[in-house]
C-alpha cells in the first residue's frame, strides 16, 4: 500500500506541475473543489425522496477518485516528502472505522472540509468503505484518471481543441475499457494505458 501511495503522490505532483509549474504558491482552493465534488457525488448516489433513484455506483466511484486527486493535492501543499506523507495516508486508511449511513458520512466529510479547509483522510476512508471502493480499485482508477488528465492536456484540453467525446463515446469510457485489458500490477501500467488510449484516439481521428 505504501509504495502505491507514493506512486500516486508522485503522479499528482507531476500533474499539478503540468497545470502550473509553481502550483503551491497559487492559492488554489483545493477544499472548494472537494466539497463541490461531494455535491455532485450525492446527486449520483441519490437523495430525492419525491422520485425513484437508484445509486449510480460507477459515477459515485469516479467522483471519489476526483476527490482523491484534490485531497492529495491539499496534503502535498504542506508535505513535500512523499514517503512521509504516504506513511500518514496508509495509517489513516488502514485505521478507517466502519461506514455508517453513506449520505450522512458524506455530509460530515463535506462539512468538515468546508470548516477546516483541509482533507480528512480518515473521513474519506469512510466514504471509500461505504461505496465498496477498496484500495486496489482506488489505485487502478486513480492511475487511469491521471493518465486521462495527462492525455487531455497533451491533446489540447486547455486551449479547447480537444473534445472529450470521440468515436461515439466519452474518453472516460474508452479509458475504463482499455484499463480492464491491462495488468494494473505491471510497473508500466500507466505508460501502457496511455499508449493504448493514444492509439485508439489516433485511429478515431485519422
Amino acid at each position: 500500500m505504501q509504495k502505491r501511495l507514493e506512486i500516486m503522490l508522485e503522479m499528482q505532483e507531476v500533474m499539478n506541475i503540468r497545470v502550473h509549474p509553481d502550483w503551491r504558491s497559487q492559492g488554489f482552493q483545493w477544499y472548494r473543489a472537494i466539497w463541490v465534488e461531494c455535491a455532485e457525488l450525492l446527486d449520483h448516489y441519490g437523495w430525492k425522496w419525491w422520485k425513484k433513484q437508484d445509486p449510480d455506483m460507477e459515477q459515485v466511484k469516479l467522483e471519489l477518485v476526483d476527490i482523491w486527486h484534490f485531497g492529495m493535492s491539499q496534503l502535498l501543499l504542506n508535505e513535500t516528502n512523499h514517503e512521509r506523507l504516504s506513511n500518514h495516508l496508509a495509517a489513516e486508511l488502514l485505521n478507517t472505522k466502519k461506514a455508517q449511513d453513506f449520505r450522512e458520512d458524506l455530509e460530515v466529510f463535506a462539512l468538515d472540509t468546508l470548516r477546516s479547509r483541509v482533507f480528512d483522510v480518515g473521513k474519506f476512508g469512510l466514504l471509500l468503505a461505504g461505496a465498496g471502493l477498496g484500495f486496489d480499485e482506488l489505485y487502478r482508477r486513480y492511475i487511469g484518471k491521471n493518465v486521462l488528465n495527462f492525455f487531455r492536456q497533451d491533446h489540447g484540453y486547455q486551449d479547447g481543441s480537444y473534445h472529450k467525446d470521440w468515436a461515439g463515446r466519452e474518453d472516460n469510457e474508452h479509458l475504463v475499457e482499455l484499463a480492464l485489458d491491462l495488468d494494473a500490477n505491471d510497473p508500466d501500467f500507466k505508460d501502457n494505458l496511455y499508449a493504448a488510449l493514444a492509439q485508439r484516439y489516433q485511429a478515431s481521428v485519422a
